[in-house]
């Protein structure tokens, strides 16, 4: 058989090349032509699988394709995002993106994937608070108050979490190294026991997810101190935020969504526009707000950003509090 001259070799060479790229635009454009699975590593029914069921919701109504809602939880969300970061990057698999994957990148030593490496940054869609809760017998009612107290009493204060490397678990010991104090953490297995010995008095402070809590600090039951975000919660409206009393510190719940890296930038930027489309309708803007967030539009850029922002922020706290996954 005879073999082409170099130049005609290249020149077939450069068309093959061409003729891909422009297959790749064209699949681009016409994204999605099938069914879209979105994953969510957390079991049904919680706030992320309504954030995912919303959005999911929208998409399929704008994209003309269903977004097939996913559970998969285990691992602490790791298996979830395994399975993401392993599926083609053509748009057809997606990540719902929390706090906990940032928390993870440190927490664990020896994940088969780097989060930042491996997926791309979507689209941000919500901002949660944590509430700062304690006992109502703790003598205390302001920020300074607690952390005056806290000094005055080196490890008697019980701190509850949902569980070791939790965003309620990673936000109280920033709160320790922030305000220089020592507290004795108490690691649960969720929010449900944690704020049933918080009423109890088991425990005397527990920074909260905001659903499950609010109907006690409604009643008078717990005592709300602040709220972890920058920005006061919509919600409570008259707390304060932790960071008033400590400049700098804010801690918060953070959902968005994500693709396997190397997903072709034009189906990126498509479903991040109609990610914010949503983020700018009133009616998703009102079902997130009863979800106790604040919508949270960013570029895929802005949104990268934060995440490795985060990363790097929860790191510190993990190496600094020596915390180790149950």
């Amino acid at each position: 058989m005879k073999l082409p001259h170099r130049r005609q070799f290249l020149h077939l060479a450069a068309g093959a090349a061409a003729l891909t790229a422009s297959s790749r635009i064209a699949c681009s454009q016409n994204y999605p032509a099938r069914p879209v699975r979105w994953i969510v590593p957390f079991p049904p029914g919680g706030g992320t699988d309504i954030v995912a069921r919303l959005m999911g919701q929208w998409l399929s109504e704008r994209l003309g394709q269903p977004f097939v809602i996913e559970n998969r939880p285990g691992a602490s969300t790791n298996i979830g995002t395994e399975a993401v970061v392993r599926a083609p990057p053509d748009g057809y698999t997606l990540l719902l993106v929390a706090s906990v994957n940032t928390i993870n990148a440190t927490l664990y030593d020896k994940l088969s994937f780097n989060f930042i490496r491996d997926i791309a940054p979507v689209a941000s869609i919500i901002r949660q608070p944590l509430i700062m809760l304690v006992n109502p017998s703790l003598p205390v009612k302001t920020v300074p108050e607690f952390i005056a107290y806290a000094k005055a009493n080196p490890g008697k204060i019980n701190m509850a979490s949902a569980g070791n490397g939790t965003s309620q678990h990673v936000s109280g010991e920033l709160f320790k190294i922030m305000a220089g104090i020592d507290m004795v953490h108490v690691p649960y297995r969720g929010t449900a026991p944690a704020l049933t010995d918080l009423l109890g008095g088991q425990v005397q402070v527990y920074f909260a997810t905001q659903g499950p809590s609010i109907e006690y600090i409604r009643a008078g039951k717990v005592r709300a101190l602040a709220v972890t975000t920058a920005a006061r919660s919509e919600a409570l409206p008259d707390l304060p935020t932790v960071g008033d009393f400590l400049p700098g510190f804010e801690a918060s719940l953070v959902y968005g969504l994500g693709a396997p890296k190397n997903t072709p930038t034009e189906i990126v930027d498509k479903l991040n526009k109609e990610i914010n489309a949503a983020l700018a309708d009133p009616k998703i803007n009102a079902r997130l707000a009863d979800m106790d967030g604040m919508a949270l539009a960013l570029s895929p850029a802005d949104f990268g950003k934060l995440i490795a922002d985060e990363t790097e922020k929860w790191g510190k706290v993990i190496r600094a509090a020596n915390i180790k996954p149950e």
